[in-house]
């Protein structure tokens, strides 16, 4: 059986199941393993860990603690509760309308990051003039609708993660950044600190940055320092604002003070710096990469909202889950009455009741015509239906995109 802990609560002899944590913020070389000394536990609270999932099967076992349904079980209900409640982003036109723009707009990016970012690589200085048209563009895109160019960011190819995370970290801080109603010059320059957040990584040496497997202990430290040298690059950045470097030199801090290269805590960490947190560990658990599977973005909405009780500022978490929905767009889903669909537009009062694009049924097993159907309507006003959960593209051998 697998059981959620407190960190406080580990015991020599308890095998982890999951540190609970994304990967670049931890140093062991594999996600499970049985505790066998007392450095071990000492090495996860160390790692800022408070919560671990243990496996009873596999070692000792603490009656007391909830299992890993249960955890589930009451997050799930409490983001229902949270998710009938708030109000989603308005979008301007919908996600299909924008769709193709949208997907010319992120290839010119990412091939304009990729470029800089190897020029970053040989030593020469970012060139702030190939940023910022770019910047706008997705900001025009993300004003129009977020949903489809968010889609498209997490599309990733394992070879340019690095390119294309920076791009998608750099959309993701424009949508947030205008989600909570900040000025266009913020937004702007937090958009221009996302798509540059990680450029330090061009002085990581090769064998470490594109390591196909976890990092050794000794590696961690290496790439750890990627935010230091982010920091420096921008720094000797002519034009660059104060408020992209802060996006950049603080999106490894977290809110309990757990976080690198500073360890600051709390406000400590100015708020771009925060939601940059957010961002970064948002699209780093929807990626693939050659060590591991990206998640869907629900169940990795759903961990960031746990993780939030130390890691993350919990009322800008619940900001970013307003901006982007529970099930983000291009989400495949089944619903109550067995078909399946794909999330294509937020409902502007409650992100459990987006507009779904129907075309399966999973219980005549065969396709039907597509059908939009707006689940915040009711049966004959082209609704009477709700979201079972989330499912697997890879599962059905679907492309939801295709059907924006």
């Amino acid at each position: 059986m697998i059981k959620c802990i407190a960190v406080s609560d580990l015991r020599v002899g308890m095998y982890i199941h999951d540190l609970n944590c994304d990967w670049m913020s931890h140093p062991f070389l594999v996600n499970r393993f049985q505790i066998r000394n007392e450095d071990e536990i000492a090495k996860i609270a160390d790692s800022g860990i408070h919560e671990v999932y243990i496996d009873t099967r596999k070692g000792l076992d603490l009656p007391s603690a909830p299992t890993a349904v249960e955890v589930k079980k009451q997050l799930e209900q409490e983001l229902r509760a949270f998710g009938s409640k708030e109000q989603a982003l308005v979008q301007h036109v919908e996600a299909g309308a924008e769709f193709g723009r949208a997907q010319l707009i992120h290839n010119e990016a990412n091939l304009i990051v990729r470029g800089i970012l190897q020029d970053a690589r040989l030593g020469k200085q970012v060139e702030l003039e190939m940023v910022e048209p770019q910047v706008e563009r997705l900001t025009g895109s993300i004003l129009r609708n977020n949903g489809a160019l968010l889609s498209l960011c997490r599309i990733k190819d394992k070879d340019n993660y690095t390119f294309q995370h920076s791009v998608s970290v750099g959309a993701l801080m424009v949508s947030f950044c205008n989600a909570m109603g900040m000025s266009k010059e913020v937004i702007h320059h937090a958009g221009i600190g996302g798509m540059l957040h990680d450029i330090g990584k061009m002085k990581v040496p090769d064998d470490i940055l594109n390591k196909p497997g976890k990092l050794t202990e000794q590696e961690f430290q290496v790439i750890k320092c990627h935010v230091v040298e982010s920091k420096k690059i921008l720094l000797a950045t002519k034009g660059i604002s104060e408020t992209s470097v802060q996006v950049a030199a603080q999106h490894h801090e977290r809110h309990d003070g757990s976080g690198y290269p500073a360890g600051l805590k709390g406000d400590e960490i100015s708020q771009l710096g925060q939601m940059a947190a957010i961002v970064d560990v948002y699209d780093a658990l929807t990626s693939d990469r050659c060590y591991h599977k990206g998640m869907p973005p629900t169940d990795a909405l759903r961990k960031i909202y746990e993780w939030s009780r130390f890691h993350f500022n919990p009322q800008l978490v619940q900001a970013f889950m307003r901006c982007i929905g529970i099930y983000p767009i291009g989400t495949l889903v089944r619903l109550e009455s067995g078909r399946l669909g794909v999330v294509v537009e937020q409902n502007e009062s409650n992100l459990i009741t987006p507009k779904v694009k129907v075309f399966f049924s999973t219980k005549s097993n065969a396709h039907i015509p597509p059908e939009i159907v707006d689940l915040a309507r009711g049966m004959g006003f082209g609704g009477g239906d709700r979201i079972v959960k989330h499912e697997s593209p890879e599962k059905w051998q679907i492309d939801p995109l295709r059907f924006l």
